[in-house]
């Protein structure tokens, strides 16, 4: 095997949205790093069955300003 070829191969801890965490081996930062989820299976809606809309960015208000006389209108 050639050396410096492949990255370092080290042991790093998840911390999971709830504050769990586990020890688990990457090739992600540095020996020791904690890498920190914004997302994952206990918050995701793909396994919560719980949807939500989350507005990064003001994108979700700008939609709603722009297309709130857009609709059926009651008469």
């Amino acid at each position: 095997m050639k050396k410096d070829t492949h990255p370092d191969y080290h042991e790093i801890t998840i911390e999971m949205t709830d504050g769990t965490t586990y020890k688990t081996f990457s090739t992600w930062g540095e020996a020791g790093a904690t890498m920190k989820l914004d997302i994952d299976p206990t918050s995701h809606p793909a396994w919560t069955g719980v949807h939500r809309l989350i507005d990064s960015g003001g994108q979700l208000a700008k939609f709603n300003k722009r297309f709130e006389g857009f609709g059926l209108k009651s008469s």
